[in-house]
């Protein structure tokens, strides 16, 4: 038999190039019929430590290095509770971090727009009642064609919003744009209704609007909401769309005193799939009187002239 050749192979790769002692022999490193010898695995520990401190130091650069506006970054962002114990409402906002604009984001204007569906809703109430007397708290430019639909009759809109108001053109006449103020924010909603059941001042027949202690009433609306008896009254508005932002709890309750004046009057209200507009129409414009719906608009329709001393016959959601 022909003699066993030892043959030879590195035990690892090596990340760089680089010359060997000149007491190792690459001979006892080789395999053959005798026990192979290593006398440099001394050197292992040494090459392990090394290559460990190269992948430490990779890692802090990559670290060091990332952008802060990167996903992760934010994803590490950790969120804080932006509203009280007692509001209903509740948003989850990340925390600031440094540089960045402490005022949030404007909501966009169309954010609170009608749906195509929603919209036909509304139009067609309003084109069977024409002409009539047309309220409605907030503006949209898809608004304006109801005060069109309803040429000949009344439309006064109540808008907090300065720019929206400068945006948009009256029509007629018999189109009012008011500028209001609302003084109470969406994260008073919890106590306010916990305030207009106990107190009679907010009973449905106690005493004229403009003269009530209520404090969800809106007593410093223009004359000539009062002066009128109003067929529809749409609530749209304010924005109430985060706890400091001015609520809907007055205009609805405003709402549902002014339709109890008239015979029957049509209350609308948007945005139901929130908290405090659902809250708010269950309490004051009650759930008897819901007569149609689509998508985030409820459609109530309000038989007044009652000497009832409660909104809603059947009971309330309970909030204790």
């Amino acid at each position: 038999m022909p003699p066993e050749v030892p043959y030879c192979h590195p035990l690892l790769t090596p990340l760089a190039h680089f010359s060997a002692p000149a007491y190792l022999d690459s001979h006892k490193y080789c395999r053959g019929n005798k026990r192979m010898k290593f006398p440099g695995r001394k050197l292992i520990p040494l090459l392990v430590f090394i290559l460990t401190s190269l992948s430490i130091l990779r890692l802090l650069r990559f670290t060091i290095t990332a952008s802060p506006s990167s996903p992760i970054s934010a994803f590490l962002l950790p969120l804080q509770q932006n509203c009280s114990t007692a509001s209903p409402t509740c948003n989850l906002v990340p925390s600031q971090s440094p540089g960045t604009s402490k005022s949030p984001p404007k909501t966009s204007a169309n954010a609170t727009a009608l749906t195509k569906k929603e919209f036909k809703l509304l139009s067609d109430l309003i084109t069977n009642k024409a002409p009539c007397n047309l309220l409605i708290f907030g503006l949209e430019p898809q608004y304006l064609e109801l005060s069109e639909i309803n040429a000949g009759g009344i439309t006064i809109f109540l808008e907090d919003d300065a720019d929206k108001i400068s945006a948009i053109k009256r029509k007629s006449n018999r189109t009012q744009i008011y500028k209001v103020e609302y003084q109470r924010p969406a994260k008073d909603a919890y106590k306010l209704l916990k305030h207009a059941r106990k107190n009679p001042a907010c009973a449905p027949r106690s005493r004229l609007l403009q003269a009530s202690k209520c404090k969800l009433a809106l007593t410093y609306l223009p004359q000539e909401v009062y002066k009128h008896k109003w067929d529809v009254v749409v609530v749209d508005g304010p924005i109430g769309n985060t706890p400091e932002a001015p609520g809907r709890m007055a205009a609805i309750y405003t709402a549902s005193i002014i339709a109890r004046a008239e015979n029957i009057t049509d209350v609308v209200v948007h945005d139901v799939d929130r908290t405090i507009e659902k809250w708010f129409s269950w309490e004051f414009l009650c759930e008897d009187n819901l007569v149609s719906s689509k998508g985030k608009l409820w459609n109530f329709r309000i038989r007044g002239r009652s000497n009832s001393t409660r909104f809603c016959p059947a009971k309330t959601i309970q909030i204790e």
